[in-house]
């Protein structure tokens, strides 16, 4: 008999139909209720065991965690929470499961103790919520972009440039780590290494992006990027997930758009397809909320949160005036912020960017011409000398969500920004060969997939929103 999805079974009307389900015990009362789950949804489905149809040595087998094939009909339910039960025919134990051992017991675990056991996190309520919903929102970006005519690009992940600029990458080699071929100044001789040269993994996909761009009109990337900076925050992680579209034709105002476009899609295809998680990701942010000091708890909840990105219009207003906003401001005079922001030219922390859209204009905000001097050298030049055509979008609770820009087309002002700030001119010179043959104006931003995920979500630690997350000293799973 063909097994059927608990989500499915849970939206069929009852008519007596045998069924068969498989899955994972959550819980076994009374030696009588089984809530079996599937991960097909949040909701278990109650298999109901009549007394004394199993017999003892098997009973004792069903356990949390224990794996079962189920058949039996499909009943309505009496009981609260679920409109459809299991009457159960026929049960067997397809993976047994060491109630003693087991570390997942039915009780509230912290999320640093599942980062702990992240081969079993997933069974979880939490986890496979939120597993839900990021399979949903890669889903939504792939139907996004296809529907507008972008085309999916696959650019490398091991690369010999730095987008950025950083200089925080891992390095890709075949030499040997302890007695590596050397040149004749001591150096590493990197001509013997596998690629004939250094090569690292990619930091970003742009750059190769940008080439397909001036050829295929519109095009986006969705890989895995790296940066290995050694930071211990939950916000950043060592290997994560990027969206970066690149399009010709477009200026600065345009990308502002299809960004505003892009999220606000993504944040109504999360309400209309994945209430139940939501609903359940929702209470339990709540519940995380009432936990913390007065003066911290978020004045919306999540699902407030995810409306008030889908029913505002994005403010737009300038990096100067943000400045203007941010000297002026209450906390910024009482020194509330941990960086008082006294200058123009300084880069603004995800304080101060969370001011602007919580506090001042309550909504999400797009800030754009940012100082030249604290952005990537593939950014236009504008006119005044002094800022570049740059873009990022603010969103509360996370601060910034999306960074992109109008990329510099110019071979002469592009040539001269990668002299001024001593990038190797050697290896970018395919990119600046771009703009010699058929320059066009284009433009383009990178999306961090699981900013989004932890927005969507309400989680507080991007380590949560990623299946296994890596960061310093952590790559055991």
């Amino acid at each position: 008999m063909k097994r059927v999805k608990i989500k499915e079974l849970l939206a069929t009307p009852p008519t007596g139909q045998v069924v068969k389900i498989q899955g994972w015990v959550r819980t076994f009362r009374n030696n009588q209720f089984i809530a079996l789950n599937d991960g097909s949804t949040i909701q278990n489905m109650q298999a109901v065991v009549a007394l004394a149809s199993i017999d003892d040595a098997t009973l004792k087998r069903i356990t949390t965690g224990a794996c079962l094939s189920i058949q039996g009909e499909l009943i309505a339910s009496l009981g609260k929470g679920q409109s459809v039960e299991v009457k159960v025919t026929e049960l067997e134990i397809l993976g047994d499961c060491d109630a003693e051992k087991f570390p997942l017991q039915p009780k509230k675990h912290s999320l640093e103790f599942l980062r702990e056991i992240a081969h079993l996190r997933s069974r979880t309520n939490t986890i496979s919520a939120v597993m839900r919903v990021r399979h949903a929102m890669a889903f939504a970006i792939h139907r996004f972009f296809n529907e507008r005519g972008f085309y999916y690009i696959h650019t490398p992940i091991i690369t010999g440039s730095d987008a950025e600029g950083a200089g925080d990458m891992f390095r890709v080699t075949t030499l040997d780590g302890k007695n590596p071929p050397l040149d004749e100044n001591g150096h590493i001789n990197h001509k013997e290494d596998f690629f004939g040269r250094e090569t690292n993994l990619t930091v970003s996909g742009q750059l190769e992006g940008e080439t397909y761009a001036l050829a295929l009109s519109e095009i986006y990337t969705f890989g895995p990027t790296f940066r290995a900076e050694n930071s211990n925050t939950a916000r950043h992680l060592a290997e994560f997930w990027m969206i970066e579209p690149e399009m010709a034709f477009y200026d600065i105002h345009d990308n502002m758009q299809l960004a505003t476009d892009l999220l606000q899609y993504l944040v109504r295809y999360a309400l209309d397809n994945c209430s139940d998680d939501l609903e359940f990701l929702n209470k339990r942010a709540q519940e995380e909320e009432a936990t913390k000091p007065q003066e911290q708890r978020s004045e919306l909840s999540l699902l407030e949160r995810l409306k008030f990105v889908v029913e505002n219009d994005f403010q737009k207003l300038s990096y100067t005036e943000a400045i203007e906003i941010l000297k002026n401001s209450t906390p910024n005079k009482k020194k509330k912020f941990q960086y008082v922001v006294e200058e123009w030219g300084v880069d603004l922390q995800s304080e101060h960017e969370r001011y602007l859209v919580e506090k001042h204009f309550k909504k999400p905000v797009i800030l754009y011409n940012y100082p030249k001097n604290i952005k990537a050298f593939y950014m236009r030049q504008n006119e005044d000398d002094k800022t570049v055509a740059a873009m990022d979008v603010l969103f509360p609770g996370i601060g910034e969500i999306i960074g992109g820009s109008q990329r510099e087309e110019r071979h002469d002002r592009l040539l001269k920004r990668i002299q001024e700030m001593n990038l190797p001119e050697k290896e970018l010179w395919w990119y600046l060969e771009l703009r010699k043959f058929g320059s066009a104006p284009h433009s383009g931003f990178g999306l961090g997939f699981e900013r989004l995920i932890l927005f969507v979500t309400g989680m507080t630690n991007i380590r949560d929103v990623i299946p296994f997350p890596r960061f310093p000293k952590s790559a055991e799973f």
